[in-house]
């Protein structure tokens, strides 16, 4: 029998399980961490050359960094943009995108003026920005905090703007061309809010969706006229059933509803446009222009917000990042990281359409909390220190297993933390979180963590803000960096063997 690489079988492996829509469920396959990870100083040796903490056998290593590629002896032909006079708000690596290849990797900057997107090659080490702000000149007017970067099912890009800007979504329709014949457009179809989570259905063609992030943001979906075509469709907004009628009040904030209202349970898609994007009567244009300003005491904000109000869209407490898998039942599900209440959410779609089929009807739903600061922590092994705190980003790995990335360190000494959700039966609900990694670079969170589609064992994560961006403060610093990590070695075969046991490959 002819012998695989450990690198073909885990090609082969990615390729047979992207047939399929994993489901978000394994046991652990690591020994969790014990503690958060200690903050150190800047550019100490912990920060250049391993500033994460992480169980044994995940290999870390630094991919770029604001330095090395602003460099011009080193890397006289790379460029990326960095905003003068915004200290460690300079770039401000965001939400990863790999392409299908996994050979590149594309990066946001979530800067308050002049976001643009960088284009990594990793395998010569070069980086060219391939969308740049500051068209007017002079850093005011132009885009801004692009957070999600999405790779989409038609090899395009979406880059979407979050707390600064308009609310717009932008594409890229060929990243993968010279940064001189880069093509894009503003999509005027989906609603204009603060975007982070922005996400592609696995079972419905048709279906795009994304979230609010706001402290009575809600969650979206637009459902294209034709399948494929991202210019023209149908905005609904997420209404839980019971929620307008225990009180609730759609824009008032997540913790400012009365006692006894109702956010979980069964939920319909209200719809805030017709099929072909119109306003239906007595809702906002969704797709205004605008700052991300609160519509109870701003008219000029962006207009998803208020419209999601005005159809009785359920708020919630900064809802971030997601992403879409399937449960054992084979329903579709969405997993939302819901920053301010310190949980993650589990959607289930309910809508029995026919994959790709333009919803008819509004759909139905149902919302669980999937894990929380309630949920066992390292369940079955010993126990950690570290607690759930602003949970914000949400990766799944090639076995569906959900991963959370929180917001911000869990103080000025103490780094922030990757949570692996255990849910070994996918049903949605999590029997425990399993202290997966922590960083320890001053002034820093973690973000934009994203599996290679290639190599299911490697992923990467961005370093954010970290104080050594500022060049005034840290003459010569690291900066904003991203990191490339693989968990081939983890002991007793740890991930590997799992992915081989999933379709039956075995290592000979």
């Amino acid at each position: 029998m002819k012998i695989l690489s450990l690198r073909n079988n885990l090609l082969m492996t990615a390729a047979l399980l992207g047939t399929h829509a994993a489901m978000a469920g394994t046991d652990v396959w690591f020994t969790p961490l014990t503690e958060s990870a200690p903050v150190v100083a800047p550019n100490q040796l912990a920060e250049l050359s391993s500033p994460w903490v992480t169980p044994e056998g995940i290999s870390q290593k630094n991919a770029l960094s604001l330095r090395e590629v602003e460099d011009q002896i080193l890397s006289p032909n790379q460029s990326i943009v960095r905003v003068p006079g915004l200290g460690s708000s300079a770039s401000m690596f965001d939400m990863l995108a790999f392409d299908p290849t996994g050979n590149y990797l594309f990066i946001p900057h979530e800067t308050s003026v002049g976001a643009g997107c960088s284009r990594h090659n990793l395998y010569d080490n070069s980086t060219e920005t391939i969308f740049a702000g500051d068209a007017s000149g002079n850093w005011a007017s132009d885009y801004a905090a692009f957070d999600p970067c999405r790779w989409t099912p038609n090899n395009t890009l979406f880059l979407a703007e979050e707390w600064a800007g308009l609310g717009r979504v932008v594409e890229i329709l060929n990243p993968m061309a010279p940064p001189a014949e880069i093509q894009s457009r503003v999509l005027e179809s989906i609603a204009n809010v603060s975007h982070e989570g922005v996400n592609f259905s696995s079972k419905f063609e048709d279906t795009i969706y994304f979230i609010d992030e706001f402290n009575s943001g809600s969650i979206y979906k637009f459902v294209m006229k034709k399948a494929g075509d991202y210019t023209v469709g149908q905005t609904f907004v997420l209404s839980v059933d019971s929620f307008l009628s225990s009180g609730g009040k759609p824009a008032e904030d997540w913790n400012q509803q009365p006692a006894g209202v109702v956010r979980e349970g069964a939920a319909t898609w209200v719809p805030l446009t017709n099929e072909s994007g119109t306003p239906l009567p007595g809702i906002t244009n969704p797709f205004r222009d605008g700052p991300p300003n609160d519509p109870r005491t701003s008219t000029d904000v962006f207009g998803g917000r208020p419209a999601a109000d005005d159809a009785g869209g359920t708020p919630f407490g900064r809802p971030e990042d997601m992403s879409v898998s399937r449960l054992t039942n084979g329903n579709e599900v969405l997993f939302v990281a819901i920053t301010s209440e310190n949980k993650i959410l589990s959607i289930e779609m309910l809508d029995k359409r026919n994959n790709g089929r333009p919803a008819k009807a509004t759909g139905k739903a149902f919302v669980r909390v999937m894990a929380s600061t309630a949920t066992p922590r390292n369940l079955g092994f010993a126990a950690t220190t570290g607690t759930l705190n602003s949970p914000d980003n949400i990766s799944l790995d090639a076995l569906g297993n959900v991963y959370v990335i929180e917001d911000a360190p869990n103080g000025s000494s103490t780094g922030g933390d990757i949570w692996f959700v255990r849910d070994k039966n996918s049903d949605g609900v999590a029997e425990s979180i399993d202290h997966f990694m922590s960083i320890r670079v001053n002034g820093s969170e973690a973000t934009g963590m994203i599996f290679n589609p290639a190599v299911p064992t490697e992923y990467a994560v961005s370093v954010q803000h970290p104080i050594s961006t500022d060049l005034t403060t840290v003459p010569n610093g690291l900066g904003d960096s991203v990191w490339l990590f693989n968990v081939s070695n983890v002991p007793n075969g740890g991930f590997v063997k799992k992915l081989n046991n999933a379709k039956g490959l075995t290592n000979q």
